[in-house]
């Protein structure tokens, strides 16, 4: 079974790459944004107007130069040089650029070149992505993060984090494959892990090699390895993120070490998987119980990081929301609409049967994974965002 589960990807599709930069100028030796609200992002309210002095590509300076509704007084100004380039934001909005802590950049299935998917994030604010499992390959992935670099693309910054045994000449059966495998990556260029899952004694030889590489690790605690492995196992041996919920409600078990699955239960139908994720949560602990607790305090102490991804299961309890959102008219693909619709083969795209049952179980399963959620974030745990877009309509 474990040969099974990580052979390697002999051959992958890779979407159409990004085009050389053809747009915009700079970047420029020194740059001033003139005028803007600051929101800094440090739980700070907005301030403005500012100045904002950039020298080469880092703030070297913030001025506070006035107060709202009336003009600023060019004394009070940071002075340009020559050659500088300055750019009128009054009334705008500056924010640092965000982090999509799980962003897929996609693959053939969805039919989506890389130059839409880099210029919807970068047009929504979005800066540095951190690719799970980075599809499209290690090469390709490595490659666009390099070139995103030098801005001889137009892009955010990208951290490639590679699938488990993936995109390697043999499967990864022993301790020692593990190590090897991560030892490949790391001289590959990857910054990091996506697991899924792996019997025991791999999954410790891989975090620990990854430690000893200096990549950070990521996990979809997937159902065929979760009850040998629940967050708390996996944090415990040094995971650093632990991807949307899985693994987490199971830690919370109580009464049972496996989720109550129908007796028809199938892993690789969709409508099965998710149906039953959104009955998840309703087996855990109790928030606020002792049990609750002390999951939550132990992941708290580990200095773990929950990357919930709250939006790509919004269709779950709203279905005909998400499919009509506004937005699609505009920004989604033709081949995403397809992508999106019913299809046994399409992952994500499990509405064969959706019930209004199967809805009203999934905001039940937010209030209890929100309230654990934001309860871990009060008590001082880190929590990120991520999309995991290009899935269940989440453009």
């Amino acid at each position: 079974m474990a040969a099974l589960a990580f052979l390697p990807l002999r051959a992958h599709a890779q979407i159409e790459p990004a085009p050389p930069r053809a747009e915009g100028d700079g970047p420029f030796d020194r740059l001033i944004l003139r005028g803007g609200i600051l929101i800094d992002g440090t739980g700070a309210p907005p301030v403005g107007p500012v100045d904002i002095v950039i020298e080469q590509d880092r703030i070297a300076e913030i001025v506070s130069v006035g107060y709202p509704g009336v003009p600023i007084r060019p004394e009070d100004r940071p002075a340009a040089r020559p050659g500088d380039r300055e750019l009128d934001v009054e009334g705008m909005y500056i924010l640092p650029g965000l982090v999509d802590m799980h962003g897929h950049i996609g693959g053939t299935a969805q039919g989506t070149p890389a130059e839409y998917v880099f210029k919807l994030w970068m047009g929504h604010g979005i800066t540095t992505v951190r690719d799970p499992s980075s599809g499209n390959g290690i090469d390709w992935t490595v490659e666009h993060a390099r070139k995103s670099a030098a801005n001889e693309i137009t892009a955010p910054r990208i951290e490639p984090y590679i699938a488990f045994g993936r995109f390697w000449d043999r499967p990864v059966t022993t301790p020692e494959d593990a190590r090897q495998w991560v030892r490949f990556i790391k001289q590959k260029g990857a910054t990091g892990i996506k697991f899924f899952g792996a019997p025991p004694e791999i999954m410790e030889a891989a975090l620990d090699e990854a430690r000893a590489q200096g990549l950070r690790s990521a996990q979809h605690h997937a159902q065929l390895a979760v009850t040998r492995q629940n967050v708390l196992w996996t944090a415990s041996r040094g995971l650093t993120t632990m991807e949307h919920w899985y693994g987490l409600p199971e830690a919370l078990f109580e009464d049972r070490t496996v989720q109550d699955y129908p007796l028809d239960y199938n892993y690789n139908n969709e409508q099965h998987r998710f149906g039953q994720a959104g009955r998840l949560w309703q087996q855990a602990a109790p928030p606020f119980s002792p049990h609750w607790n002390a999951v939550m305090d132990s992941l708290i102490a580990l200095d773990f990081t929950l990357v919930p991804t709250f939006t790509i299961y919004e269709a779950s309890r709203d279905l005909m929301r998400e499919m009509r959102a506004e937005w699609h008219d505009d920004y989604t693909l033709p081949s995403l609409w397809d992508f999106y619709r019913p299809n046994r083969r399409a992952h994500g795209s499990y509405w064969f049967y959706w019930t209004t049952e199967d809805e009203v179980a999934w905001k039940r399963n937010y209030q209890l994974w929100m309230t654990f959620v934001n309860e871990y974030k009060n008590r001082g745990g880190r929590v990120t965002a991520g999309s995991d877009c290009g899935y269940i309509w989440e453009v």
